[in-house]
């Protein structure tokens, strides 16, 4: 699963830590997600995707969709 979390991070000038805290998660579980060695649960898909106003789909693709 790729996702956007890197880039909708940078628009809002938020550190991997400012992110970790909002999400209530380690810097090094937004690290791990960002860099695709971790999919998060759905829940934590969920609220990140709330975090930042957008639907799951507009932040995580499927690698099936990815070559559609």
């Amino acid at each position: 699963m790729t996702n956007r979390l890197r880039v909708l991070r940078a628009e809002r000038g938020w550190s991997q830590q400012d992110l970790a805290e909002r999400l209530a998660v380690s810097r090094q579980s937004v690290n791990a997600i960002e860099t695709g060695r971790y999919d998060p649960s759905l829940p934590l898909a969920f609220k990140i995707a709330e975090l930042f106003a957008l639907a799951i789909e507009e932040v995580f693709t499927s690698p099936s969709r990815e070559n559609a």
